[in-house]
């Protein structure tokens, strides 16, 4: 295992993410990734299908820095609805499982006004850690 997952004492055990990871290596820091393709087209418009291009793309950037879906670390989701969100977490974790797979780092989701580009629903930046 690259990382070690952070469950202090007495804390029940969190689905779908961890409360914190140690780790040592080479850093790999991916910017915020959204659901559009390498050619900058937006192939969904609803969540779940932009959570996964946008995962797609995080995994392709973290290929050009040698690193892998379960060197992550930590993710950062930004999303313009978290009610939407709430109401496709199955999807949407679906989703996740196909692209990443069963890797939970520390993660954080925060609802924003709006993103860069219109289209976007979800942005995605990361950091992962390539063990030494």
């Amino acid at each position: 295992m690259p990382h070690a997952t952070l469950l202090p004492d007495g804390w029940p055990r969190p689905k779908g993410y961890a409360n914190g990871v140690a780790a040592r290596g080479t850093l790999v820091f991916v910017a915020g990734q959204i659901g559009w393709t390498s050619a900058e087209r937006f192939e969904a418009d609803d969540l779940p299908g932009q959570v996964e291009q946008a995962l797609r793309n995080v995994v392709a950037v973290l290929a050009a820095g040698g690193a892998r879906p379960e060197h992550l670390v930590r993710m950062t989701w930004y999303v313009v609805d978290k009610a939407d969100y709430a109401r496709r977490t199955a999807e949407i974790g679906a989703a996740y499982r196909r692209v990443v797979g069963a890797v939970y780092p520390a993660m954080t989701l925060v609802e924003v006004k709006s993103l860069l580009e219109t289209r976007a629903l979800v942005e995605i930046e990361c950091t992962a850690v390539i063990p030494d």
